[in-house]
């Protein structure tokens, strides 16, 4: 309860609900919050990294070591900590990959921050530095990387591996690599100005259980996990005229709650009759388009089942909207949300065959389709859940290489290089921000002191090895984390988009400052986005430990 004080009495201006944290406290309220988030996902870094077993209220369980996996699982409630989960999920959307080291980043920066607090250095000098700091950090990036030409096989397929290596599709890299790298090259279009549009929206991913990782497939057109409606149906045509329907094959129900009353058998054959016509007729309206296959996302009566075979109409139900959009694209055809008004300008036209033995439907579209599928399998659900996130991660990255065209090496190069830097660069600072370039520099090296960790090393020895073969001008020196050694990551195939790097930079500097420049929290309940009765909130305006971040405890 917050007062302030009139002629002598005290004026209450807030609730007794209210809570209130200032200065000194809140600031270090925010960083643990922060700091707890990094620490929640800083051991799945690396090849060498931990995955994480999400359990979620329902039960349903989530193994993975995918930063922005694991924190949009994870049953946070604090409203600093969400602010570090959208650096994650900003990571995510803008570079595909690098969530991990951004959020790492961010919690180091906070670290260090508040040991600079500690010393009276006032959080808007620490903010200015931190500013000046990225900036030059992500021109060093730029000139530190290398350029790589969309056609570039060898090195895009490196960036791919080096992506999945350490999640669930590493043990098969080099077919998925090569899988990866085909379908971007599918759906990769030269603009006019000489750069490259990668569409993933052209590539879809689906799954398949029971088959090892190293079967999975790059297919022309799109996939779709169904079956036909009636053994009498066709399952493959060469010249298939395809309707995309999102409006089911059954009898019309009244709007209303209606009942029938019915004195004799005549009156419920009568009946039945009606509704034969009814599926008759929808089914003749698709015969009359020219269709020969039809995909229908709703239903389809079983009277309409043999209606449609007795047309030699292959006709699959329930299949997703996802895979309506997708086919829509391929074979250049229209949704239609009305049967009765489909005509033959709505259809596509392409190949639609069956595989019995996968029970799946490859459907095709003409020369201009650009349209993609990845055929992904694994042993079991969970295996195939971590594989998929693994090879879209990978898409996302090759994606953003082919787009910019720029590399930089891995293994903790790029970081130990820009931190070298902007210790030189600290050095015509003045004044108290060249204290938080320096403190910028130092958090960067989180990302090999954590890969170093990760894998069992000596984080202080490597560092210092690191910084040593830096030093001596070796700006692609990283960390083999298989090996133990310092190479050159490059020749070693450790390679990663420079976009990424940029990206992660940006948003751990913003949501560092974001957090840094927090100096009052005013809450009208507990101190939880939920503001519920949780325990862990700040009482009486303390500091309240978490204010629920107790339900991280989600990650096993």
């Amino acid at each position: 309860m917050s007062q302030r004080r009139m002629q002598g009495q005290p004026m209450i201006i807030m609730g007794d609900d209210s809570q209130r944290v200032k200065d000194r406290d809140a600031q270090e309220y925010n960083i643990s919050a922060a700091r707890a988030v990094a620490d929640a996902v800083r051991s799945t870094l690396g090849p060498k990294g931990m995955d994480k077993m999400l359990v979620d209220s329902m039960g349903d369980v989530t193994i993975t070591n995918d930063g922005v996996t694991i924190l949009t699982t994870m049953d946070i409630d604090n409203p600093t900590a969400e602010m570090i989960i959208e650096v994650a999920e900003t990571q995510e959307d803008e570079a595909g990959d690098g969530t991990t080291t951004a959020v790492a980043i961010a919690g180091e920066l906070l670290k260090n921050a508040e040991d600079l607090i500690e010393q009276e250095i006032h959080p808007s000098a620490i903010i200015n530095g931190f500013h000046l700091a990225s900036e030059q950090a992500r021109e060093a990036v730029d000139e530190v990387a290398q350029q790589v030409e969309p056609d570039d096989e060898e090195r895009i397929k490196k960036v791919a591996e080096t992506t999945m290596t350490g999640k669930g599709a590493e043990l098969n890299k080099d077919v998925l690599a090569d899988l990866v790298y085909r379908a971007v090259q599918q759906v990769s279009v030269e603009a006019d100005d000489g750069s490259h549009v990668v569409d993933l929206a052209n590539v879809k991913m689906e799954t398949q259980t029971g088959r090892s990782a190293a079967e999975s497939e790059l297919l022309q057109g799109a996939v779709i996990d169904k079956d036909p409606v009636h053994d009498d149906m066709p399952t493959s045509l060469d010249d298939a005229n395809v309707l995309l329907l999102d409006d089911p094959i059954e009898v019309e129900e009244a709007d209303a709650d209606t009942s029938v009353s019915i004195d004799s058998p005549d009156q419920l054959q009568s009946f039945l009759d009606q509704e034969e016509t009814q599926l008759k007729e929808k089914v003749q309206a698709i015969k009359e388009t020219g269709a020969n296959v039809v995909f229908c996302q709703k239903g389809i009566d079983d009277m309409a089942q043999h209606f449609l075979a007795k047309e030699g109409i292959l006709a699959a139900r329930r299949v997703k909207k996802s895979d309506l959009e997708f086919l829509k694209n391929i074979l250049d055809a229209a949704i239609v949300s009305d049967v009765e008004s489909a005509t033959a300008d709505d259809l596509g036209h392409g190949t639609v065959s069956r595989d019995d033995a996968d029970e799946l439907f490859y459907v095709e579209g003409g020369d201009d389709a650009h349209g993609v599928t990845l055929l992904l399998r694994g042993s079991t659900e969970h295996v195939v859940d971590e594989l998929e996130r693994g090879v879209q991660d990978a898409l996302d990255v090759v994606a953003t290489t082919v787009s910019d065209g720029r590399v930089v090496a891995g293994g903790g190069a790029i970081e130990v290089e820009v931190a070298s830097r902007l210790r030189d660069y600290a050095d015509s600072v003045s004044g108290r921000e060249q204290l938080a370039v320096e403190a910028f520099a130092d958090a960067l090296e989180i990302v090999p002191r954590t890969l170093a960790a990760n894998a069992g090393l000596d984080s202080i020895d490597t560092l210092v090895d690191l910084r040593a073969a830096h030093e001596n001008g070796d700006q692609n020196a990283g960390l083999d984390v298989f090996s133990g050694d310092v190479s050159d990551t490059f020749d070693t195939g450790v390679v990663e988009p420079a976009h990424s790097k940029e990206q992660a930079l940006s948003s751990a500097t913003e949501a560092a400052n974001l957090v840094l420049k927090i100096d009052d929290i005013i809450a009208a309940g507990d101190l939880s986005t939920s503001g519920g009765d949780e325990e862990g909130g700040a009482p009486g305006g303390g500091m309240g430990g978490m204010g629920g971040m107790g339900g991280m405890g989600g990650a096993m």
